[in-house]
């Protein structure tokens, strides 16, 4: 009698705690719920980012929203943060000719991030992580970030910068059967494999060609039809030796680090202190 007590106590507490643990995701939150979300956050968002755009002809066209938004909820389940919905309005320019790309204009991509991160600020979150997975993002996150200076704020924008880790590049290395990449190549298939294996085509992995066509030739010059020169099937490396075992280790690398990330971000002080004494300092250069 004694045990079966002892595991109702355990049962009730186990499973009381979980139905009061509050969800990462901000769309699944209730509005009571989520100033107390705001609290346990520390007051940290994350934006997974990415963009619709061809994938080959055996990955979906989200495949980095699928990618980001994996390793934003599970970094956040880690090390807990409100992880806002999926977010497709980035740079993706250089895939226009390829059917399925939503490519916003310039100004509106950036003007669009801007009120995202300012109606994030509104909503009592002050420090923002941008967690991207779409290459041609790289350059425009960068710009975006330095303009932050611009004019006062309130808030501070991060942008989670993953290194590759040496141990786990052999890992890779030695479960890969193709040795270039860069695009819908079998690292990107292999995660896609192991997050969503329901939506990967792989035996349509050789009907294009992802290998590099070198069109342009420059040296020691940039132009922006550089993508376009070399992979015009918006399709770069093979994939057809994807694994849903490769998938994992490179997706497990990208959480982890970033589980760090958030908790460096929690902790931080200086950033938001040092921005508001810059702006402060800008009225009035002179003095």
């Amino acid at each position: 009698m004694k045990r079966v007590g002892l595991t109702i106590l355990l049962f009730c507490a186990y499973f009381g705690a979980s139905a009061q643990r509050l969800p990462v995701a901000w769309e699944e939150l209730t509005s009571g719920d989520f100033a107390k979300a705001v609290s346990e956050s520390g007051g940290v968002c994350i934006i997974p980012m990415g963009v619709m755009e061809k994938h080959g002809q055996h990955l979906p066209l989200g495949t980095d929203l699928y990618t980001a938004r994996d390793i934003s909820l599970k970094a956040a389940q880690k090390e807990y943060a409100i992880v806002f919905p999926a977010y497709f309005a980035g740079q993706i320019f250089e895939a226009k000719q390829q059917p399925g790309t939503v490519a916003y204009s310039a100004d509106l991509i950036y003007k669009l991030l801007d009120e995202t991160c300012r109606e994030i600020s509104r909503n009592g979150i002050k420090k923002i992580i941008l967690m991207n997975s779409h290459g041609g993002n790289n350059n425009f996150l960068l710009y975006f970030c330095q303009p932050q200076l611009e004019s006062a704020r309130d808030y501070a924008v991060y942008l989670y910068r993953p290194e590759v880790d040496p141990q786990i590049q052999k890992s890779i290395a030695a479960l890969r059967k193709s040795t270039t990449g860069g695009h819908a190549d079998e690292v990107e298939s292999s995660i896609m494999m192991y997050i969503r294996p329901d939506l990967v085509k792989i035996e349509r992995a050789g009907d294009e060609s992802g290998a590099d066509l070198d069109r342009l030739k420059l040296t020691n010059a940039y132009a922006s039809i550089w993508w376009y020169g070399k992979y015009p099937n918006h399709y770069a490396g093979d994939a057809r030796g994807a694994n849903p075992m490769l998938g994992e280790i490179a997706q497990t690398q990208k959480i982890e680090q970033l589980v760090e990330v958030i908790k460096q971000v929690k902790a931080d002080k200086s950033a938001i202190e040092l921005q508001n004494r810059f702006f402060k300092e800008a009225l009035s250069p002179v003095k």
